[in-house]
């Protein structure tokens, strides 16, 4: 037997976006102190998971972190198109973050690759930047 839907109770739910405030990172001074919230904090877990490699540390999920130490001493071409595939596949695991876009690639140095691409999010838009060694 199959159960019956109860319109009524499914029309009622209402889904509430969960707040995002965390706890602050201090990229320069290499430390957490306070809080943040609404684009901040998604800034944040940008250069998080930007910065943590995937499958290398058990605290994490498997669906957490970027794939990109296997990129170096790969052929340039392979690198500007993976990367990029890399990247969105990364930050779309997190739902506040909706779309990846507007990459563009400098050569910094020798070995090393400088991206810079556009995040829309449900706290707003904005620019965000990586470097890799290649």
């Amino acid at each position: 037997m199959i159960p019956k839907v109860n319109e009524e109770l499914v029309s009622t739910i209402e889904r509430q976006k969960m707040p995002s405030r965390t706890y602050k990172l201090n990229m320069g001074a290499d430390n957490v102190s306070g809080h943040c919230d609404g684009i901040e904090a998604v800034k944040q877990a940008v250069y998080k998971a930007l910065h943590t490699e995937r499958y290398d540390y058990p605290i994490y999920s498997w669906n957490y972190g970027a794939e990109l130490k296997d990129l170096f001493g790969q052929q340039l071409t392979y690198v500007y198109a993976e990367v990029k595939r890399r990247i969105e596949e990364a930050l779309l695991q997190d739902d506040r973050i909706y779309k990846v876009s507007d990459f563009a690639y400098e050569r910094t140095a020798r070995d090393t690759l400088h991206i810079i691409f556009r995040v829309e999010s449900s706290e707003g838009n904005f620019e965000s930047e990586l470097s890799i060694n290649v």
